[in-house]
């Protein structure tokens, strides 16, 4: 924070906290805004980071990544918070860097979820991904506000967003805020978000060759996630993320 500048709260009238808890924003308190882990990725190198979030408190992690020419990084996260939970990533990519997301929100109770991001393609020939599953029941909230920026000079960018929803119950609630800035012209940029239920035919098939519901219900959430992790190459990392999120359906009363 600059010297002599203020921290406030935000509000919801901030785009980018339009959906928070802010009631957990502010047991987080001022101070908590200010906390950024940087991370700067050499040129033609790579990082990978594999979380997982999520507590009876509330969690907010920010990050800051800068990647130099030819430059990858990865995030795979599974937010599975009791209480609200938000990870946000700012991304400035050089020419010919990679940017890779996957990320799952999953819960029921009261508690809000959420990944924000944004992603700015400030030279040429840089590519991203973006992949986010929200599974939700009870009265939870699953949160995704992906902004992605294309420099003037930043032709040639590839740029996706992909957000689909599941919603186990009827008072949850998934939101997807995907937001474009584009000022290149020869760039492709894809958004996509989708909100919908279990496949009631899928559901019935395989309970009627003798699955029992907990186990067909994890079966579709474990195909429904599995794209925010396909990326993954590490195995163990990809087993551990997924149990995460399975774990969050035992006990579920649904």
């Amino acid at each position: 924070m600059a010297e002599g500048a203020t921290l406030t709260l935000p509000t919801r009238r901030d785009e980018a906290w339009r959906y928070a808890d802010m009631d957990g924003v502010a047991r987080l308190g001022v101070e908590a805004l200010d906390v950024w882990q940087a991370i700067d990725v050499p040129a033609g190198e790579s990082v990978t980071r594999c979380m997982i979030v999520g507590s009876e408190a509330p969690e907010l992690h920010r990050f800051r990544v800068t990647l130099d020419e030819g430059a990858r990084a990865a995030f795979f996260v599974t937010n599975a918070g009791q209480d609200y939970t938000r990870v946000e990533v700012e991304v400035r990519l050089a020419k010919g860097a990679h940017f890779e997301f996957g990320g799952v929100t999953i819960g029921g109770g009261d508690a809000t979820r959420e990944f924000v991001t944004q992603v700015t393609h400030a030279e040429p020939d840089a590519t991203s991904n973006q992949t986010v599953r929200a599974v939700h029941w009870n009265t939870g909230t699953g949160n995704f506000l992906g902004e992605i920026k294309v420099a003037r000079d930043a032709q040639k960018t590839d740029a996706t967003q992909d957000f689909k929803g599941l919603l186990l119950e009827a008072g949850a609630s998934a939101n997807a805020v995907p937001q474009l800035e584009i000022f290149a012209d020869d760039v492709k940029c894809a958004h996509g978000a989708t909100v919908g239920e279990l496949d009631e035919s899928a559901r019935y098939y395989m309970m009627a060759r003798g699955l029992d519901p907990a186990t067909v219900q994890r079966l579709l959430v474990q195909a429904f996630i599995g794209d925010a992790f396909v990326s993954l190459a590490d195995e163990a990392e990809h087993e551990r993320l997924l149990d995460a999120a399975l774990g969050a359906l035992e006990g579920a009363r649904l």
